[in-house]
């Protein structure tokens, strides 16, 4: 059985980042250069795999263990983040970590701080894989897809092991909020499911945020610099000006726990026009309406002072909270409780202050928790994950399993 740790390092080499600015599906081909290497090393287990059109990989290995015991599923996204690149990464493998520094050496100067992330010493004597900090990691989400493909192994491997109908699902464009919006549920069949798409080792969430995307637009008016009075308007300085509407103390930076944000994650723009993308989160219901109210009412405000016009904003859903589809069957998180513990690890349970593929999955009616991949500053040059987690994550979903099987 091959390690998990060779798994992943084959899954990140292959470069899956999502387009936000493609309306293909998947948004870029390269993701169905792992899709289709996951159908394939499936198939080659003798588990039954396909590829859809819409990049969706299914597979399906029967029940063995004689009794009516309902279908379960393990979900995870190949797609890495559009916020940082995915070509060509470098990682390093760090064994028996000794609890120091870790440098990146593809950035000079530039390292893994523990005064930075405390959370490290927590791994100390264990081995972790970094980035060289040229690129992100690539363990949001493949760590949940070695993860996934180790437990498909081992059962194929193990027909002792006792088990129902397993369903394996491999998505794309998790990233960009895209990720199940064609999924055949009904088609997939599984009664309940997991994303393996969390952080840290244990944790253990099915309450996320309420979700939507703003794009700002400003139509500024560029006038010759030297007969500019009166005249121009600085597209670039009206949406800065539009930003600061916007409470300071409620960007992602400033938050935590149930509390939600505005964030903007992108600028583009000149004297004549300017574009602005935000991100809008928050796990009240009511609060999510307000804030989209507040973004409008930053739009409005700006075109009672320079004009109609000048600003517009679209505002696009993404996904709600899963909590009230998913507490009802409140036993897939007692299972999952178990199951960790199991493998000796404390679980959780927290709201996820992101969003999965889970959360619109339950909203299709397939009860979807979040499970730890076990990887740490995702979208980013200072991702790492340690190897143990991913071997303790693989242990949780056999342990799922088997308690179905009971």
């Amino acid at each position: 059985m091959e390690k998990i740790t060779d798994k992943f390092l084959r899954y990140i080499a292959i470069d899956t980042q999502s387009d936000p600015e493609s309306e293909s599906q998947p948004s870029s081909a390269k993701q169905l250069d792992l899709l289709k290497l996951l159908r394939d090393e499936l198939s080659g287990m003798g588990i039954d795999a396909t590829l859809d059109e819409y990049g969706y990989v299914m597979a399906s290995i029967p029940s063995n263990c004689g009794k009516d015991v309902p279908a379960v599923g393990f979900i995870a996204h190949v797609d890495t983040s559009p916020d940082a690149s995915g070509v060509h990464i470098k990682p390093q493998i760090i064994e028996n970590y000794d609890g120091s520094d870790i440098p990146l050496k593809g950035v000079p100067g530039l390292a893994l701080k523990v005064s930075d992330f405390p959370e490290l010493a927590e791994y100390k004597g264990q081995t972790l894989i970094t980035t060289d900090g040229t690129t992100l990691l690539g363990a949001d989400d493949k760590a949940g897809v070695a993860e996934i493909m180790c437990m498909a192994e081992y059962i194929m491997e193990h027909p002792e092991f006792k088990h129902g109908p397993i369903k394996i699902g491999f998505t794309p464009d998790e990233e960009i909020g895209r990720g199940v919006v064609k999924f055949d549920v009904a088609k997939f069949g599984a009664k309940y499911a997991y994303t393996m798409d969390g952080g840290k080792i244990g944790e253990l969430e099915y309450e996320n945020f309420n979700a939507a995307s703003a794009t700002v637009h400003i139509q500024g008016r560029n006038i010759h610099p030297g007969y500019a009075k009166g005249k121009m308007l600085n597209a670039i300085l009206i949406g800065m000006e539009l930003n600061a509407l916007l409470p300071v103390e409620q960007r992602p930076e400033y938050t935590d726990g149930y509390e939600g944000f505005f964030h903007i994650t992108d600028f583009k723009g000149t004297v004549e026009e300017a574009s602005f993308s935000y991100i809008i989160r928050d796990h009240d219901i009511d609060l999510y309406e307000k804030r989209k109210k507040m973004m409008q009412g930053c739009v409005d405000f700006i075109n009672s002072k320079y004009g109609e016009g000048v600003a517009s904003v679209e505002i696009k859903h993404q996904y709600y909270n899963m909590r009230k589809e998913v507490e009802p069957h409140y036993h897939i998180i007692e299972k999952a409780v178990k199951a960790m513990e199991m493998e000796g690890i404390t679980p959780i349970i927290r709201p996820i202050r992101g969003g999965t593929d889970g959360a619109n999955l339950s909203f299709m009616g397939l009860p979807c928790p979040n499970i730890f991949a076990g990887g740490h500053n995702f979208h980013g040059k200072l991702e790492f994950v340690p190897v143990e987690s991913m071997e303790k994550a693989s242990g949780v979903i056999l342990n799922i399993i088997s308690q179905f099987a009971e």
